[in-house]
Order: structure tokens, then C-alpha cells, then sequence
């Protein structure tokens, strides 16, 4: 994907990257798991304006925002327009599972499942923060659309109501289930 695909909303770009893949150096996963940020959102590390945490999600569109969650854990957001992103929660390992399992101490297809699980077993670090997504070892290609779930984003305290947490029907890696309908 062309770094002017995600120049647009982040609310227009988290649906559309269920069924995306993810490929980062020998490992890809399908995407089945987003949420967006927008710049007025509450919720958003862009909403208070940029700061040096924050400076990439003010830079170019399609660049990656990785921040440290709690302290712990390394997350992994694809630039939106200026001050906007979303953020991968899941994915589904195609590749390199043996990788990905190694590094999370773990085996199975929820080797992916939430953000944080994501971002460890595809190897981001801090380092990866600003990095461009296109390369041949860091991009996302579009996939299959899947039927989509849609619900109130998880793991925040502000604006935890707004429908803005995407995930793929009927996946095994979602971090977690979505309210029924």
C-alpha cells in the first residue's frame, strides 16, 4: 500500500486492514484486529498535540507509530493523516510462525492476539517508530476483504464508547470477543 492510501481518516483506514498483510522482515500475518485514533479523540496520544512521544503521528502518512503501552509493551499503529492512526490489536500468522512462536514463548494462532502480543511476535521495537511501511521487509499489502465485526474500542478509559475497534468474523486471534449485536 502507497503511503497516500493512508493519508486519509484513520476511522476510513481501520476497517479496510482486516484482511490485510502484515510483513515484517521473514514473518506476515493477516490483520485481523484494529482500532483508530483520530486527532479530536479523546483517546488519541495525538490529542493534546504533538509532543516528542507523539511526533510520528504528525509526520507522513504511512510510517509507523510505535509506542511502549503501560511500560511493558511495544505497540504498533500505522500513520493516518496529520495526528491520526490505527492501531493493529491482532493478526493471524501465514509466515514465520516458528518465528513468531519463539519469540513469544508461546504456540498457537493466538500467538497474535492483542497489541502487544502482535508487536512481540513480529519483532517491533521502539526502533521501528518512524519507520516508513513500503519496504520490501516492513509493509502492508492489501488483502481479502472479510466480514467485519465492529464495536467499542478496549483497553482505554476515555471515549471507550465510540464504535471504532474493527476486527475479521469468525477469528481465532481476535484479542478479544466482540459484544454481540
Amino acid at each position: 500500500m502507497q503511503a497516500d492510501y493512508f493519508d486519509r481518516p484513520a476511522l476510513a483506514v481501520a476497517p479496510e486492514l482486516i484482511g490485510a498483510q502484515l510483513r515484517i522482515g521473514p514473518c506476515t500475518g493477516i490483520i485481523t484486529e484494529t482500532e483508530a485514533y483520530g486527532r479530536d479523540d479523546p483517546a488519541s496520544h495525538s490529542f493534546s498535540g504533538p509532543r516528542p512521544r507523539n511526533a510520528t503521528m504528525f509526520g507522513p502518512a504511512g510510517y509507523a507509530y510505535v509506542y511502549r503501552s503501560y511500560g511493558i509493551h511495544w505497540c504498533l499503529n500505522v500513520v493516518c493523516q496529520r495526528g491520526e492512526a490505527v492501531l493493529l490489536r491482532a493478526l493471524a500468522p501465514v509466515e514465520g510462525q516458528a518465528l513468531m512462536e519463539s519469540r513469544r514463548g508461546q504456540t498457537g494462532p493466538r500467538i497474535a492476539a492483542g497489541p502487544g502480543r502482535l508487536a512481540q511476535a513480529m519483532g517491533i521495537t521502539g526502533a521501528d517508530d518512524g519507520r516508513p511501511f513500503g519496504a520490501e521487509d516492513f509493509q502492508i499489502v492489501t488483502g481479502q476483504r472479510l466480514p467485519l465485526l465492529v464495536g467499542p474500542r478496549i483497553g482505554i478509559s476515555r471515549a471507550t464508547d465510540w464504535p471504532w475497534r474493527f476486527g475479521a468474523e469468525g477469528a481465532a486471534s481476535l484479542s478479544r470477543p466482540f459484544p454481540r449485536r
